[in-house]
C-alpha cells in the first residue's frame, strides 16, 4: 500500500515520543502552552512529555472546592482544567506533563493513570523508597503520606497535565490546603525519606520511566491503522 506523505507522518507519529526538559517555567504560561499544543495537534503530531519545575503556586482542579484552600499564605491560587482538587507546586518538585494521543495508542484514561503511578513507583524504587497506591486516591504514597500528585485533562482524545513528584522541596505550603481534597492528608518528599538524589536526577529518571511505558503502547497501533486515520 502506498501512503501519502501526511499518512506516512501519521504512521511515524503513532510510534514517536519526544521528551522535553523545560527547566523552571511559569505555571499559567505552561498551562496555556499545553492547551495550544493539544488543540492544535493532528494525527501527524508526535506525543510529548514535558519535564519542568514551577515557582510556588496552588493549582485548583476543574471542580475544585475553594474550602480546600485553608490559608494561601500569599501563594497564588490558579484555576485549572485538570481533574481533582487543589494541590501545590513549588521549587524542588519534579513535574511531568504527558501530552498523549490516547486513541492513537489505544490507551484508556485509567490505563494512563496506572501507567503514571507505575512510573513514579519504579522511580522511587530505584532509590530504595517504597511507593504505593491507595484505593480511590490517585497518586503515589509512602507510609500513608502523599509523595506524588496526579491529575489529567483529556481534550479531543488527547491528554495533558500529568504528575508532580516531591523531590526536595519545602513541604510547609501543603499545610495551607487539604491536599487533593483530603483534610489532614500528610505530604512527604524523597528528601524527607532520606534520599539525596538531585532534582535533575529524579526528573530524568521519571521521564525515562514514563517514556518507556508509553512507548509500549505504540505496539498496539499498526502502521496501516495510523495511516488510515488521516486518509479516511
Amino acid at each position: 500500500m502506498l501512503l501519502s506523505a501526511r499518512a506516512q507522518r501519521a504512521a511515524v507519529a503513532a510510534h514517536a515520543l519526544q521528551v522535553r526538559t523545560l527547566g523552571i517555567t511559569d505555571y499559567a504560561a505552561t498551562l496555556a502552552a499545553m492547551r495550544r499544543f493539544t488543540h492544535g495537534r493532528d494525527a501527524a503530531t508526535p506525543d510529548e512529555i514535558w519535564l519542568t519545575e514551577h515557582a510556588a503556586v496552588y493549582t485548583q482542579g476543574q471542580a475544585g472546592k475553594a474550602a480546600h484552600v485553608l490559608d494561601a499564605r500569599g501563594i497564588p491560587v490558579v484555576q485549572t482544567d485538570r481533574g481533582g482538587q487543589v494541590t501545590y507546586h513549588g521549587p524542588g518538585q519534579a513535574i511531568a506533563y504527558v501530552l498523549i494521543d490516547l486513541a492513537r495508542r489505544d490507551l484508556k484514561v485509567r490505563e494512563l493513570v496506572r501507567l503514571i503511578e507505575d512510573a513514579v513507583i519504579d522511580t522511587l524504587d530505584q532509590v530504595g523508597i517504597a511507593g504505593e497506591r491507595r484505593a480511590g486516591m490517585p497518586g503515589v504514597y509512602v507510609g500513608g503520606a502523599k509523595i506524588a500528585a496526579l491529575g489529567l485533562k483529556v481534550g479531543r482524545g488527547c491528554s495533558y497535565h500529568g504528575t508532580s513528584l516531591n523531590v526536595d522541596l519545602d513541604l510547609a505550603p501543603f499545610d495551607g490546603i487539604n491536599p487533593c481534597g483530603y483534610p489532614g492528608l500528610a505530604s512527604t518528599s524523597m528528601r524527607a525519606q532520606g534520599c539525596t538524589a538531585t532534582l535533575d536526577a529524579a526528573r530524568t529518571a521519571l521521564g525515562r520511566q514514563l517514556a518507556a511505558r508509553i512507548a509500549r503502547y505504540s505496539e498496539r497501533v499498526p502502521v496501516q491503522q495510523a495511516a488510515a486515520e488521516v486518509t479516511q
